[in-house]
């Protein structure tokens, strides 16, 4: 630090220090008048004008306006900019995308994963360490029904198909057989119960699709690849097929009673967009893989009145379901001591 002539203010002379700092203050959501920056900088307020100037250069939207009590404020604008996050933000953060991650809840997909290992990547081991005591000593209300996944498994992951780096680790398959792999990572995919890995098995010289909780000891070996072309248009394809070609298959038909909207909104992408029959109601035709009850559970999430047409598995089980939801829903007999 040192202070400028005249006055007792702190200056900031390490300009790309006091641009992150002036950053930082921007991103809460407020407007800041002109001198409470410049106080708040220790700098006169022609150097926040200048400052703000190269925050533009950088592509940050930064709003002025004018008159004795304008300021500046960051709005947005067409591109995602740089955050600036402190300890608190970013442990939140992190936290958050672990809990989401872990147990591959709809709608967090390989994005998610990505951001988390960037922020991972980066986080000081102090926060680290923050991080995984809280994240040790909660439980999450709700998760996905499917098996959990170690958030550093994900992250690791994500890392070598976003570096294109080949990934060595063991696999225990669904029938126990244990096997360390030396993959080409593609893509990581998430059918909202689970997360798989596409990828290309070079011991094997052929695509292969792995249950990412059947994964231990993933390691980014740091060798770089040239992503191969998938035999299908995408990974979510390829697992799809995959999953069919190892599965018993069955098409099943179920009419909505609700707009084709709201049931959208409601199911798995993977399961397919039902079609309108009119405004309020929609049908669903498509192939399973699944067992008959995982599906029926999904339909009854749905929350409205839906029919099952096919298969007789499927009606079967959904009659079952509803007697003994209706028998658990009566009231119990008076208890006596």
């Amino acid at each position: 630090m040192s202070y400028s002539y005249g006055t007792l203010r702190p200056m900031t002379t390490d300009t790309p220090a006091r641009l992150l700092q002036l950053l930082s203050l921007l991103q809460t959501p407020r407007e800041w008048p002109g001198g409470e920056l410049a106080d708040r900088l220790g700098v006169s307020r022609r150097t926040v004008r200048r400052d703000i100037d190269r925050l533009r250069e950088l592509g940050y939207p930064v709003q002025a306006t004018k008159g004795a009590d304008g300021g500046y404020r960051l709005v947005a604008g067409k591109a995602m900019p740089p955050l600036v996050l402190d300890d608190e933000e970013a442990v939140a953060i992190a936290v958050g995308l672990r809990a989401g991650a872990g147990h591959a809840v709809e709608g967090v997909d390989e994005a998610s994963v990505r951001a988390l290992a960037k922020l991972e990547q980066v986080l000081p081991s102090r926060l680290r360490h923050r991080v995984s005591t809280l994240q040790a000593a909660t439980t999450p209300l709700t998760s996905g029904d499917g098996a959990t996944v170690a958030p550093e498994t994900l992250t690791v992951m994500a890392s070598a198909v976003a570096g294109q780096e080949r990934l060595r680790f063991a696999y225990r398959s669904g029938d126990g057989t244990e096997s360390r792999r030396l993959t080409e990572p593609y893509r990581l995919v998430s059918t909202g119960r689970r997360w798989y890995l596409v990828a290309y098995d070079l011991d094997r010289a052929d695509w292969r699709t792995f249950r990412v909780d059947r994964v231990s000891d993933p390691l980014a070996t740091g060798a770089r690849f040239s992503p191969r072309e998938l035999p299908t248009g995408s990974a979510a394809e390829y697992l799809r097929q995959s999953m069919y070609r190892r599965q018993e298959t069955y098409e099943f038909d179920v009419t909505f009673a609700a707009p084709v909207e709201f049931v959208v909104a409601r199911l798995p992408a993977w399961l397919g967009p039902p079609e309108p029959v009119d405004e309020h109601s929609c049908r669903l035709r498509a192939t399973a893989g699944d067992s008959v009850e995982w599906l029926a559970l999904r339909l009854a999430l749905v929350d409205c009145e839906f029919t099952v047409h096919e298969p007789p598995e499927l009606l079967g089980y959904v009659r079952e379901l509803g007697e003994r939801l209706t028998r658990a829903g009566k009231a119990p007999d008076r208890l006596t001591d």
